[in-house]
């Protein structure tokens, strides 16, 4: 529907009769002089915007946001250091390919280049920052501009868009006509558009999945940003391929289930010796980077792999493949079943002893674990932890983890209950910071779904001033503190490299964050024994109105951090990247 009144208006209010014509949500951001117009315009048309307290922060609830509803999260930045302040999570959107609109005021064109206050070149810095940088030069433009940033950015693998608006722009006036502003509300949901692979291609990959004796499907983020996570748990079952994933990957089907085979990579469970054994791998929306394959010896050289991607450049990256299918991962998902459920119940017979493998595995692994989750050491030891979190979150609930032993250790022993996007790490760019702020946009996406976000106390530090954002837009989100008083990761490294006592620059001031909490108004709770891990949670997700900080002494015992539940001694090699 479409406003037919005062169509004269200011390039800042056709900014937000656009982006509401769209469709969005929540909105993050802080304002500036340039885009004031914009601000009373989200006043007067009652949008949701958020005022944050760090653009970067911004960023990352937003990033959240879109990765839990599939919609385009949407943020604003003023001029110079609020444009690049973005820029972390903007890498952190590029990289994990979340839908995001950026608003980014620009200098008065006619001072550009005159020293006005805070002007850089800020369109070269953010440029490669994004999929895609949209200036606007014509105020008449604007809304063409940015339903482009929305098509941009939900198309293909989804990114971040900027829209780059001068001061002129966003201040002048412009008599647009009504249609400029006709809802169209689908422009917010991500993947807009879906494509296949070639007929001949997927009649190849059919045959060999169908003939293979042990396949075994890797799992990426793709998964998540396709909404394939039911589509493809379908078609494992009917297909008989178990499922091992990446980080983002995790929810490609529920952890629970007897064909899921876990993380695979460099904090495996069973899935690196079953890649080993695999006669045939079938790579879905994952661009097998770095911790994936376990610094590129994962899968080993001569493996049969076909590979799924939205991105045709992502092939052979990292991996050579056999077979490339180019196309969105649900529907090609969608068509190897299809093609495949006829011959369905002779693949399952063929595979019986195969399939039966993988939950004796994934079994036997948990009883050799056993002593580490459900260890009584204090301080608490981290895979106690984690396996709280888990046995607590119910079916529903989101776990967001910050970067390092947060995303690690989560990736290790947190078990989603239901196929979909439980488990929320940042491993677009693996910033440390994201817990807190990520909760934040998880939270109003899940809407009564329990958010739990898991950080470091290094991280909290470089965000604590979010909590009172979360304080005050109500949400009753959990942050878990790892407090290990110290930089962990870092300093577990050195330890293992350089031996005990030898750490530089990675130890914390102990602090007290539940007392933090409590003066933030939020609700604190401090926790020493591992035993109260369970009643501290339950207590904290109680708290639907206010911001829970669960602080969990852990082990400062740099020996015993890293994310491996065993904690095996690894031996180094100069130039080895460890963990």
């Amino acid at each position: 529907m479409t406003d037919n009144k005062n169509t004269t208006m200011t390039g800042g209010e056709a900014i937000a009769r656009t982006l509401r014509a769209c469709g969005v949500g929540p909105m993050f951001g802080m304002g500036g002089f340039q885009l004031l117009p914009f601000y009373d315009a989200v006043r007067r048309l009652n949008m949701n915007h958020n005022l944050i307290n760090d653009e970067r922060c911004g960023m990352f609830a937003a990033d959240a946001y879109a990765k839990v509803s599939g919609r385009v999260g949407v943020v604003d930045a003023t001029l110079g250091p609020g444009a690049t302040n973005l820029l972390t999570g903007l890498v952190e959107a590029l990289n994990a390919g979340t839908p995001i609109v950026a608003i980014v005021a620009d200098s008065h064109r006619d001072h550009s280049w005159k020293n006005m206050t805070q002007e850089t070149r800020q369109v070269e810095m953010l440029r490669p920052a994004c999929k895609e940088l949209l200036r606007v030069e014509s105020i008449a433009r604007i809304p063409e501009i940015i339903r482009r940033a929305f098509a941009v950015a939900t198309s293909g693998r989804p990114g971040p868009v900027i829209v780059d608006i001068p001061e002129d722009i966003s201040h002048d006036t412009y008599d647009f006509d009504p249609e400029d502003f006709a809802d169209t509300p689908d422009a917010s949901i991500s993947p807009a558009i879906r494509c296949r692979p070639d007929a001949e291609t997927l009649a190849s990959a059919v045959e060999m999945l169908s003939k293979a004796a042990n396949p075994l499907i890797l799992a990426g983020g793709g998964i998540h940003l396709s909404d394939a996570a039911e589509v493809l748990q379908d078609f494992a079952e009917t297909c008989s391929i178990p499922v091992a994933h990446t980080m983002t990957g995790k929810g490609a089907i529920a952890c629970s289930h007897p064909l899921n085979a876990g993380l695979f990579g460099r904090y495996d469970r069973i899935a690196n010796d079953l890649i080993e054994q695999s006669d045939c791998l079938l790579v879905i929306g994952c661009k097998l980077g770095e911790i994936a394959t376990k610094r590129y010896t994962v899968p080993p050289k001569g493996k049969t792999i076909i590979h799924v991607d939205i991105v045709a450049e992502e092939f052979e990256r990292t991996t050579p493949a056999v077979l490339k299918l180019w196309g969105d991962a649900r529907a090609t998902i969608a068509d190897l079943k299809e093609a495949m459920a006829p011959n369905a119940d002779a693949i399952k017979s063929m595979r019986a002893e195969y399939l039966a493998e993988i939950p004796a595995k994934m079994e036997k692994w948990r009883k050799s674990v056993d002593a580490r989750l459900n260890s009584n050491e204090s301080p608490i030891n981290m895979a106690r932890l984690m396996h709280e979190i888990s046995n607590t979150l119910p079916e529903d609930g989101l776990l967001i983890a910050d970067g390092g032993f947060a995303a690690h250790w989560g990736g290790l022993i947190f078990d989603t209950k239901r196929a979909g996007r439980g488990f929320v790490p940042d491993r677009g760019f693996a910033s440390i910071g994201y817990g807190l702020p990520g909760s934040m946009g998880a939270q109003i996406a899940g809407g009564d779904r329990p958010v739990i976000g898991v950080t470091g106390d290094g991280g909290f530090n470089m965000v604590v001033g979010e909590l009172e954002t979360a304080k005050r837009m109500g949400l009753g989100l959990t942050i878990v503190i790892v407090n290990n008083a110290a930089s962990g990761y870092v300093k577990a490294l050195q330890h293992l490299m350089y031996g005990a006592g030898n750490y530089q620059s990675s130890d914390l001031v102990e602090m007290n964050y539940a007392k933090i909490a409590e003066s933030f108004g939020c609700h604190g709770i401090r926790v020493e024994d591992p035993n109260d891990i369970a009643a501290a949670l339950k207590e904290a997700m109680a708290e639907k109105t206010r911001p829970s900080v669960v602080d969990v002494v852990v082990t400062r015992d740099p020996a015993h951090m890293l994310p491996a539940v065993d904690n095996r001694t690894v031996k180094v090699k100069k130039g080895d990247r460890v963990a």
